[in-house]
């Protein structure tokens, strides 16, 4: 029973992690057309914020936290299985992705435009790309 209650909340942190992830490249798109120190871009300025330290890093935290608890149910030599590593490799990419986004929003909140609204709309899908990798290694488990 425990097992499958923390597989829930895993699942439900990776979701509101996943919107995060894929929200705040749009929220710069948007931002990257403001004029600086405008209503408009304070306004962005808070809800990418708020989007960062309310359900994105939170939500990183709960799905590494659960994500852990589950191997520990499993036992780590499920680590050893190839779908896990191709899995693992995709959390490691949304982590960095996730550490690069926040140093993005930073460098936004400054007033400074590191990338074009064209970089944010093109890297805009790559977390959902990450995810089709994650779920299709889960789920059909190969070479397991």
């Amino acid at each position: 029973m425990i097992f499958n209650v923390i597989r829930g909340l895993h699942i439900l942190a990776v979701i509101a992690w996943m919107a995060g992830l894929l929200y705040l490249p749009r929220l710069f798109a948007y931002h990257t057309r403001a004029t600086a120190c405008s209503e408009m871009d304070e306004t962005f300025k808070t809800m990418e914020a708020k989007l960062e330290k309310i359900i994105m890093t939170p939500a990183m935290v709960a799905v590494v936290v659960l994500g852990a608890t589950l191997v520990a149910f499993d036992g780590v030599a499920i680590l050893g299985q190839p779908w896990m590593a191709l899995k693992l490799a995709g959390v490691v990419f949304l982590i960095g992705w996730h550490i690069y986004l926040m140093r993005a929003r930073r460098l936004i909140a400054t007033g400074a435009r590191p990338r074009s609204e064209r970089f944010w709309r093109m890297t805009n899908e790559l977390p959902f790309l990450a995810a089709i990798v994650i779920v299709l290694s889960v789920t059909t488990k190969f070479g397991g």
